[in-house]
C-alpha cells in the first residue's frame, strides 16, 4: 500500500471560510465502497447483511452490477471527483445533488474516466462515449440504490450528522481551527498553512492556495477519510462520531444502575452516548415519545442529561456526570 500526503493550502483567509456540509451523494459513494469490501468496515456489517440481497436482486451490486458499481471500485481504487459535487449546506436534498451530478461537463467526465487503470468495462466505456446519456443512467441507478439501501435509515443518519456538526462547532469555538482540524482523523493534520491528508494511492495534486474547505461528516466513510483536493473549494469527508451506534441492537444498562434509577431512565442513559432525539430514543427503547420526554425531564433535572436544539430537532445527550455514573456501575 502506498500512502501519499495530499496538502490542501489554507491561508488565514481560507481558514475563515472552512464550513461544514452534509451530502447524500457522499453517503452513496462511501456506502458502495463498504459493500465492495465489508471486512474493512466492520461496524457496518449489520447494514450490509440487511441491504445487500435486495441491491443484488435489483442488479445494482455484485456480479452484473451497473454503472454505479463499476464507477466505485474497492479501496484504494480511484474514485472520480464528479460523483461528489460540492454540497451546498447542512440540509441536503438528493434530487438537488443528482441535478448537479447530471450537469457535469462531458470533458470532465472523460478526463476523470481516463484516470482508471486498465481496459474500461462496457459500462465505463459507454459513459465516456456519451457522458450525457451515461449520467442520466447513473442518476436512475443512484435513485434506485438510495430507495433500497439508504432511504429508510436516512432520518437517523441525518440526525447523527447534525449532532456531529454541533459537536465540532463547539470544538471550534473552544479550541480554534487548529484544534478542530487536528482532531478530525488520525490521517489529517494541520501543519503551518496546509492541511495534510494521508491518502492511499491518491493521484490528486497538492492545492497550494486554498479558497476555503468543506468538511463533510460521513457515516460510511469510516474508518478512513476521502478528499476531493482539486475541487473549488476542496472537500474532506471524514468519519462522524457515533456511526457504529446506528446499527446496534437495543442494549441495557447494568443491574446496579437499573436498581438506582429504574429501568426506563437507566436504559435511556445507556442509549445517550451520542446526541439523539426523543423520536429516535422512542424507536430504540420501545417507550412512547411522551414517556421518553417525561424520563428525560427527570434526568435533566438531576444533571444527567443535557438538551440542545439542532435545526428543527431537540437533541439529548448524557453529561460527564452520567458518563461517570455509567462507568462506575458497569
Amino acid at each position: 500500500m502506498r500512502v501519499r500526503v495530499v496538502s490542501i493550502g489554507l491561508s488565514a483567509g481560507a481558514v475563515a471560510r472552512v464550513r461544514f456540509a452534509a451530502s447524500c451523494l457522499w453517503e452513496v459513494v462511501a456506502s458502495v465502497r463498504v459493500l465492495r469490501n465489508p471486512g474493512d468496515h466492520a461496524i457496518h456489517l449489520p447494514w450490509v447483511r440487511r441491504v445487500r440481497p435486495a441491491l443484488a436482486a435489483a442488479g445494482l451490486v455484485g456480479a452484473g452490477g451497473g454503472l454505479l458499481w463499476q464507477l466505485i471500485p474497492a479501496a484504494p481504487g480511484y474514485l472520480p471527483d464528479f460523483l461528489t459535487p460540492t454540497p451546498a449546506g447542512l440540509d441536503p436534498v438528493l434530487a438537488d445533488e443528482l441535478a448537479a451530478l447530471a450537469g457535469t461537463p462531458a470533458a470532465m467526465v472523460r478526463e476523470q474516466l481516463a484516470l482508471y487503470g486498465g481496459a474500461p468495462t462496457p459500462e465505463l466505456a459507454g459513459l465516456a462515449a456519451d457522458p450525457a446519456a451515461g449520467l442520466r443512467r447513473l442518476v436512475r441507478e443512484i435513485n434506485a440504490y438510495w430507495q433500497i439501501a439508504l432511504a429508510a435509515d436516512w432520518p437517523r443518519i441525518r440526525l447523527l450528522l447534525e449532532a456531529e456538526v454541533f459537536a465540532r462547532a463547539r470544538a471550534l469555538a473552544g479550541g480554534g481551527a487548529a484544534g478542530l482540524l487536528n482532531d478530525l482523523h488520525e490521517g489529517v493534520r494541520w501543519e503551518g498553512d496546509a492541511l495534510c491528508v494521508d491518502q492511499r494511492n491518491c493521484a490528486a495534486p497538492d492545492v497550494p492556495a486554498g479558497s476555503g474547505l468543506v468538511l463533510i461528516p460521513s457515516v460510511f466513510v469510516w474508518p478512513s477519510v476521502l478528499s476531493v483536493a482539486a475541487a473549488e473549494p476542496p472537500q474532506l469527508a471524514y468519519p462522524a462520531r457515533g456511526a457504529g451506534t446506528l446499527w446496534e441492537l437495543p442494549g441495557g444498562a447494568s443491574g446496579a444502575l437499573t436498581a438506582v434509577l429504574g429501568p426506563g431512565r437507566a436504559r435511556l442513559l445507556a442509549e445517550l452516548a451520542a446526541p439523539v432525539s426523543v423520536t429516535e430514543l422512542s424507536r430504540r427503547t420501545g417507550m412512547s415519545p411522551a414517556g421518553v420526554s417525561q424520563q428525560l425531564t427527570i434526568l435533566r433535572a438531576a444533571g444527567l442529561v443535557t438538551t440542545h436544539r439542532e435545526g428543527r430537532s431537540r437533541m439529548n445527550t448524557r453529561t460527564t456526570v452520567a458518563d461517570a455514573l455509567l462507568s462506575a456501575a458497569g
